[in-house]
């Protein structure tokens, strides 16, 4: 399945909830804390969650209890110097995020 293909699985509008890590990607439309294939507000199904899953509390063998469903393909880019650092500023934002939701 291609990042484009998981992106449809989100948990809404019937759908059910799909996310990937590494290159396995789960079913966690079965869990309550994915209703609507949201969890706790921060994280959404549909998207790989590899490195956003380094700054969770809690380990990978969490997720991988959940049935898996499908291998993601790896997408061969060119990335630009840019687009790089983008995708650094929003794991950064993530993980920020993360850690004040669980100080407060």
């Amino acid at each position: 399945m291609t990042h484009e293909e998981l992106s449809k699985f989100n948990g809404q509008n019937g759908q059910p909830a799909y996310v990937a890590i590494g290159s396995i990607i789960y079913d966690v439309s079965d869990s309550p804390l994915w209703k609507e294939g949201n969890h706790e507000g921060v994280h959404q199904a549909g998207c790989d969650l590899t490195i956003i899953l380094k700054t969770a509390p809690h380990v990978a063998a969490v997720i991988e209890r959940f049935p898996s469903v499908a291998r993601l393909e790896e997408q061969i880019e060119k990335k630009s110097s840019a687009s790089s650092k983008l995708i650094v500023a929003t794991a950064v934002t993530i993980a920020l995020i993360c850690v004040w939701t669980f100080l407060r």
